[in-house]
């Protein structure tokens, strides 16, 4: 391996590492609002801490999802710069996902960003996206997003080498799901329904032990970003298609390049070359431990990933606030 290849290993191992610094300030600031009630105060707090974390990052970065337009977000809107100077990236963010979750105190709200380089993320709106996600070392093409659902179930159950009783299918729990969620339990498999949080929903179907098969449903299509990177890192499969309501949607989609409002991405669409993703648990899930305050400090659960080496670290770290000199 050339000097230069190393070199730019360390500084990617170094990069994601950072990312992780970033997730821990916005969780960490978020967790001081669990159950609280109060979900507005809760985010604010999440994006103004990973925004100041974004500050010592030695990226040139472009946030392309983000918390919406400039004039609806004083930070992390669509296209802020950040970072301390460096190579040019593409930011997508999610500071809080799991609002209401946090200010509920229920499980499964994290703290998220994934970097790739400029102009490898799907320049998502902020409007639903319809999604379908499994997990890697399976045959392509198992699932499709078009496909009747007892169809995909009884595909990936083949795949598998199970029954479909013991597939596992994850979806937020919405009145829209009705229909899907009659299906899926017509077609005896199990369901897991999420009252908020789709991208770690996403992310539990591709991990060993999480415990979930498959992804289904609708949910923010920004956060299909985010879960496409992240997938992206793990290994598996993903499509995603876009949800207009009106035309003034569609046209928006077509200044951010999209211009086939029917069109089904695939995972290496939404998120593509070589991506980093990190997220910290803010409340306690499946995929990660909530933030632990303790005294002076806190305990924080995180999990950062590389496409470019497939692998994925678990990080706890233990925070000392009373530290002058500490820095997330």
């Amino acid at each position: 391996m050339s000097e230069t290849r190393r070199l730019e290993d360390v500084s990617d191992r170094n990069l994601a590492l950072e990312l992780v610094r970033v997730t821990e300030a916005a969780a960490i600031a978020a967790s001081r609002w669990i159950g609280r009630g109060k979900k507005n105060e809760a985010d604010g707090a999440a994006v103004e801490a990973m925004r100041k974390a974004f500050d010592t990052v030695a990226i040139q970065g472009t946030v392309v999802i983000g918390e919406g337009e400039m004039d609806e977000a004083p930070m992390l809107y669509i296209g802020e710069k950040v970072g301390c100077g460096g190579p040019a990236m593409d930011i997508a963010v999610d500071p809080l996902e799991g609002t209401t979750i946090t200010a509920k105190g229920g499980p499964n709200a994290i703290a998220t960003v994934a970097l790739a380089e400029h102009g490898n993320f799907l320049h998502a709106p902020d409007i639903y996206m319809d999604k379908i996600a499994v997990g890697g070392g399976l045959p392509d093409h198992v699932v499709a997003l078009d496909a009747p659902v007892k169809e995909n179930l009884k595909n990936l159950a083949l795949a598998k080498g199970v029954e479909v009783s013991e597939l596992m299918v994850c979806m937020l729990d919405r009145e829209r799901h009705a229909e899907q969620i009659a299906k899926i339990r017509e077609a005896g498999a199990r369901i897991m329904l999420l009252g908020d949080g789709d991208v770690a929903g996403v992310i539990a179907a591709s991990l060993p032990g999480g415990g979930v098969d498959m992804y289904l449903g609708s949910g923010g299509a920004p956060e299909g970003v985010l879960a496409a990177a992240a997938l992206r890192c793990t290994g598996g499969q993903m499509q995603g298609r876009l949800m207009f309501e009106d035309d003034g949607q569609i046209e928006r989609a077509r200044t951010m390049g999209i211009t086939d409002p029917n069109r089904v991405f695939t995972l290496e669409e939404m998120a593509k070359g070589d991506v980093m993703f990190a997220a910290t648990g803010v409340t306690s899930g499946a995929m990660l431990n909530g933030v632990r305050r303790v005294g002076h400090g806190a305990v924080t659960h995180s999990i950062v990933m590389r496409s470019k080496s497939g692998t994925v670290r678990y990080v706890e770290a233990h925070h000392n606030f009373a530290k002058k000199d500490f820095a997330l």
